[in-house]
């Protein structure tokens, strides 16, 4: 099963890069804790997590071909 991930703002300056593929992840849960796995300056920042454009929450399944995207605090007004 692979997913597509983007990411965005803040996010995407941490990440080496803003779009990558990755295999294996069936949750947002277990994706968040594999990027602060392996980059932890994401745990300090607090960011949502979107599923095929909806804002999900850290136990949302993820299907084969998913687009998930990582967003950060949106400000302004």
């Amino acid at each position: 099963m692979k997913i597509k991930v983007l990411a965005f703002g803040k996010i995407a300056d941490i990440l080496p890069q803003q779009e990558w593929e990755m295999d294996g992840v069936v949750t947002t849960g277990m994706l968040r804790g594999q990027l602060e796995a392996k980059y932890p300056d994401l745990k300090g920042l607090r960011y949502l997590i979107a599923v095929d454009k909806k804002i999900a929450n850290d136990d949302s399944p993820l299907e084969d071909r998913s687009e998930v995207a990582l967003l950060p605090p949106f400000s302004g007004g």
